[in-house]
């Protein structure tokens, strides 16, 4: 996987990534969910510093990946790309919140 190489990524960031191109189109997984699937239960955080690596313009859908209340948390102006993103992939936002029973992957 070439876009790893780019994170400077050891083990975890390789597997938060693999997990993370996987995630499909019009769906999204939580910080904790990416970290789960990855081999690393109650590692939320550990799913975001992975992402804060990704190099920008990055292929990864990184914008897919939202907190477990279905909100955005990254600060502007981040949150408006997120945002704009899972909009032009069909996923709605109704008062900040993803719906998380319909939109959330699990596979």
């Amino acid at each position: 996987m070439a876009e790893n190489t780019q994170t400077g990524g050891n083990d975890a960031t390789t597997r938060i990534c693999s997990v993370l191109a996987a995630v499909p189109r019009g769906r999204v997984i939580t910080y904790g969910d990416l970290a789960e699937m990855a081999g690393y239960p109650r590692a939320a955080r550990l799913a975001g510093q992975a992402l804060r690596k990704l190099p920008r313009g990055t292929k990864l859908p990184w914008h897919r990946v939202i907190n477990a209340q279905g909100r955005i948390s990254l600060p502007e102006p981040g949150a408006q790309r997120q945002r704009e993103k899972l909009e032009n992939e069909g996923i709605i936002l109704v008062k900040g919140r993803v719906d998380m029973r319909k939109y959330r992957w699990r596979p």
